[in-house]
């Protein structure tokens, strides 16, 4: 169960890259995107994001994301 009390899982992918701009989320470069992992809930997802943006402070152009995969499996429940 979750924190909420719900049983669904809420998958969460947090991945990055090396962006071409800083005004756009376009990757410099698909092939080498770092894939952090799946996570089973946002408060872990969390963690690992910050964990890797931590790592990379130096390069502006490297950014991090975490995406909700729960609501792109499952939209109307979200």
């Amino acid at each position: 169960m979750t924190e909420t009390g719900d049983s669904r899982q809420r998958l969460h992918l947090v991945f990055g890259g090396e962006l071409t701009t800083l005004k756009d989320v376009q990757f410099r470069d698909l092939a080498n995107l770092d894939i952090v992992g799946i996570f089973p809930d946002y408060a872990t997802a969390l963690a690992a994001w910050k964990a890797k943006a931590q790592q990379t402070v130096d390069n502006a152009h490297m950014r991090y994301f975490i995406v909700h995969m729960h609501k792109l499996l499952d939209p109307e429940n979200g």
